[in-house]
């Protein structure tokens, strides 16, 4: 048990808990989820197909070599 207060207290000097009230260092104001930000979910949206565009485009290689290898086609 003592060991588990030692731990903790060690954890608390490298990681101090945060101040109540305080605000977030990364976060200024709470999302307007009334009023998305089009450009940031169109370049989402667009980010996910075009990833999804050169994985399958990949696969497609990889199925091909396969079947050339092994005589399947």
């Amino acid at each position: 048990s003592s060991i588990n207060w030692s731990v903790h207290g060690y954890l608390h000097c490298l990681f101090p808990p945060k101040q109540l009230g305080s605000r977030s260092v990364f976060t200024s104001s709470k999302p307007d989820t009334a009023n998305p930000n089009w450009l940031r979910v169109g370049l989402a949206f667009g980010t996910s197909v075009f990833l999804w565009g050169l994985v399958n485009k990949q696969h497609s290689a990889d199925v091909q070599e396969y079947k050339v290898r092994n005589g399947l086609e």
